[in-house]
């Protein structure tokens, strides 16, 4: 078994990386580490760049389809990972998570419906609904003995003859929670009681930790099938967000026929040449890498949640379930998220995501990328350390 290389340092400023050549026009601080943008600094596995280099050499990049090892690779993934069984007409190809949500939310409501969030969540839910001229509605986690549940309670109360959307996070960004069934299911039964669609971004759902599993929403029940839309993408988890390869898969024939046409109305289902070529080799080949992956990203988090136990005790990491994202509360500092960040930035230089752009719920929070190699973490850690003090 070929083991890969997760301590390598790559250099990735000059090549218009975000998360890089941001740093000094975004911050102030060109020199600071960091962690903010949610992609790896991981080599793409050399399956998936072998694969692209192969096309690449024909020299013609003109107007493409989808080959059946596309549609297969999905099934199998999907079959292999997840225990989920899945036909070739669920998927439905797009060209990102984000967008695609927009673009479910343009499909399946109206202007001045309401669609239900769960903050503190992913900042894109909060401006796509927005900028659909539709209305949010704000279920908020709770946060109970260290770790978030849903607010059942909450829920039920918000939901009226306007609703006719939840957007979930399953696994959860910026908290980490991979949902048990129960939840889920007790979730679903809610939705489907009101005639709620539901929509699972489910794009970490490959990188999960020891002791969970993930569980596609619409494995719960054949009824929740009916009525969810499931987003994925292999972006997150090999480290292709540039190359826009994500896909839908939504069992229901009469929902999937109707996102389909919208698609197919603004032209958006032809995709990127290189992202289908990339998708196709990460799921043909890509199981011992992930698995390898997420055994580093179990250790560097382990490794974190030790650092801040014995040197940063004032820092509470949130138990990370999933994704390379941790959820950090520093309130115990007393400071406000503007002078904990500038301090961070400016003194610590480590570049963090402010809690405060997840919802009002984040303040007080910091979110942390640890999807880089151990070395990288220990040096972002240490100068935290250095002047925030335990």
């Amino acid at each position: 078994m070929k083991r890969y290389d997760f301590d390598e340092i790559i250099p990735r400023r000059g090549t218009d990386c975000e998360k890089y050549d941001h740093l000094e026009s975004h911050f102030g601080n060109g020199n600071a580490i960091p962690l903010w943008v949610a992609d790896g600094d991981f080599r793409v596995p050399d399956f998936i760049t072998a694969a692209i280099r192969y096309r690449a050499d024909h020299e013609i990049y003109a107007y493409s389809f989808r080959s059946d090892g596309y549609y297969n690779s999905i099934i199998h993934w999907q079959q292999n990972r997840h225990d989920w069984q899945i036909e070739r007409d669920m998927i439905l190809p797009t060209q990102g998570v984000v967008s695609t949500l927009a673009s479910i939310i343009m499909a399946y409501t109206e202007a001045g419906d309401k669609v239900i969030i769960q903050p503190p969540v992913y900042t894109p839910f909060f401006t796509c609904v927005k900028n659909c001229g539709r209305i949010v509605v704000e279920n908020p986690l709770k946060l109970e003995n260290g770790s978030y549940t849903f607010d059942f309670e909450d829920l039920v109360g918000k939901i009226d003859k306007q609703t006719r959307m939840l957007i979930l996070c399953n696994p959860h960004n910026p908290v980490g929670r991979v949902w048990k069934k129960e939840e889920l299911s007790k979730l679903g039964d809610i939705c489907l009681e009101n005639n709620v669609l539901i929509v699972s971004d489910e794009i970490h759902s490959d990188l999960i930790f020891s002791g969970y599993k993930h569980l596609p929403l619409p494995k719960i029940s054949e009824q929740l099938a009916a009525k969810c839309i499931v987003c994925m993408a292999p972006s997150k988890t090999f480290n292709i967000a540039g190359l826009a390869s994500s896909f839908v898969i939504i069992p229901d024939k009469k929902i999937r026929q109707k996102f389909d046409h919208f698609l197919r109305t603004l032209h958006l289902s032809n995709g990127n040449l290189f992202g289908n070529v990339a998708l196709q080799a990460a799921y043909q080949f890509g199981m011992d890498w992930v698995n390898q992956q997420n055994a580093y990203l179990e250790a560097n988090r382990d490794f974190m949640m030790a650092f801040f136990r014995d040197k940063m005790p004032k820092i509470k990491m949130i138990i990370t379930e999933a994704t390379y994202l941790a959820w950090l509360d520093v309130r115990e500092y007393g400071l406000g998220e503007a002078e904990m960040n500038r301090l961070l930035i400016d003194k610590a230089e480590v570049v963090l995501n402010k809690g405060s752009i997840y919802g009002k719920e984040g303040d007080g929070f910091f979110r942390l990328n640890f999807a880089c190699p151990r070395q990288v973490l220990e040096e972002a850690l240490t100068r935290m350390e250095n002047i925030l003090g335990g």
